[in-house]
């Protein structure tokens, strides 16, 4: 016999006065998937496509910081609040000799959120004053998935991503 019970917004299949172990590996997979922003939707802002050496360099693109979610317990030094539905910049990076700066600029406390090539979430605060940058030295090609996220919550701010192979400029 096979029922379906609705507890605490979470569905179980229980198979005869229990609950099946595939249930729960389902149930634990979609409760993982809930907690991690969407690095597989459509980017909000752009699709940037570009292999090393690449010109002009930085890359910048405008983005809103913020969201209505806050990325602490993504990763490793997670803080802000960001938009978990879609990143805001998806890079597409062929690599090369160089390492990959990836920072943002901004008149208001900011953060950066990346999923990078292998899957890893990598987070960073405050890399310069109030402007946050993550620095890859052997950065793998593949797609880097990329959200700006705000340090307080609150309406989303204006900021520009920036995507170079040579140190941010202070």
């Amino acid at each position: 016999m096979l029922k379906t019970v609705l507890a605490a917004g979470a569905v179980l299949a229980l198979v005869a006065g229990g609950v099946s172990s595939g249930a729960i590996a389902q149930q634990k997979g979609a409760a993982q998937q809930q907690q991690l922003p969407d690095w597989r939707a459509q980017p909000r802002y752009a699709t940037v496509n570009l292999r090393a050496g690449f010109e002009p360099d930085p890359h910048e693109v405008s983005v809103e910081a913020g969201g209505d979610r806050e990325a602490t317990g993504v990763g490793p030094d997670c803080a802000g609040w960001i938009d978990f539905s879609k990143p805001d910049v998806d890079l597409n990076y062929t690599s090369g000799q160089y390492p990959l700066y990836i920072s943002v600029a901004a008149n208001t406390d900011t953060t950066l959120v990346m999923n990078d090539s292998a899957g890893n979430w990598i987070c960073n605060d405050d890399l310069d004053g109030v402007n946050p940058g993550i620095v890859i030295q052997r950065p793998a090609s593949g797609n880097y998935n990329i959200w700006v996220g705000t340090f307080e919550r609150g309406a989303p701010q204006r900021a520009t991503l920036r995507i170079s192979e040579v140190p941010p400029r202070r």
